[in-house]
């Protein structure tokens, strides 16, 4: 289905946003669609928040997909691709929100560019989803040495197209960090990531952990750089510090 999108939603523990997040899809001006909700072994009420919003809606594009037990975002997201019938795959984590124009326009982006990876723009939100105005700027294009020091890519802004990129090659590694890793290794099979520099993302964060947050990023993507991608200690040691500069410079 060479119009339809495919939206893969891993969904855990998020009673509180998925609502939100769910109408952000359905406000969509591109209306061919499937939203894929990974259900992951939730201990909360987000199945029946998810149930309830489909019986309401009584929309067909909404799938709900349930793994047996808490198996991770990684496993989540690659039991939607499985699922997915579309010819174009979007990611979007369920808290984050999509302005209404979002696929529209990466979707056009995607086809004037004749890509096979894009991504856009996004801004930071509080809890409460409400944009603070500070809003990530994307480079045209990444590829993967570019990528190794500047991991902008954010998830929930990715789109893909499986008519020019092996569904194999987009099965997320279970590691931690596993969007960047995906990132590295789509562009590391010699793909070309084209940036869309508009807002069209609110990617909600929480207080309370950035501290600890912060720790944990460097020390994932130290990993990935040692573990995953075998990069040498001087050569990681180099795209970190450039990493870890323009992350905090995202931030600021």
């Amino acid at each position: 289905m060479d119009e339809l999108i495919s939206i893969i939603v891993p969904v855990y523990n998020v009673a509180n946003y998925i609502e939100e997040t769910i109408a952000s899809v359905l406000a969509q001006t591109w209306e061919a669609w499937e939203l894929l909700l990974v259900e992951d072994g939730s201990g909360d009420d987000s199945l029946a928040v998810m149930e309830r919003c489909a019986r309401e809606r009584q929309d067909h594009r909404i799938r709900i997909i349930r793994q047996p037990s808490n198996m991770g975002a990684a496993k989540a997201r690659n039991r939607g691709l499985e699922e997915a019938r579309g010819r174009y795959i979007a990611y979007l984590d369920a808290d984050d929100l999509w302005a209404p124009e979002k696929l529209e326009r990466e979707l056009r982006f995607l086809r004037e560019k004749e890509a096979a990876f894009v991504f856009t723009g996004y801004e930071f939100a509080d809890e409460r989803g409400r944009g603070t105005g500070k809003v990530v700027h994307v480079p045209k294009t990444l590829n993967y040495r570019q990528a190794l020091s500047n991991t902008t890519i954010f998830t929930t802004t990715v789109m893909f197209d499986t008519a020019r990129i092996d569904k194999e090659l987009l099965e997320m590694p279970t590691v931690k960090s596993e969007d960047t890793a995906l990132w590295f290794r789509v562009l590391r099979n010699g793909y070309t990531a084209y940036g869309l520099d508009e807002n069209l993302v609110r990617y909600r964060r929480g207080g309370g952990t950035l501290s600890s947050n912060k720790l944990e990023a460097m020390r994932r993507i130290w990993h990935l750089y040692r573990r995953s991608e075998n990069l040498s200690l001087p050569y990681s040691a180099w795209n970190f510090v450039f990493w870890a500069a323009r992350a905090v410079r995202r931030r600021l």
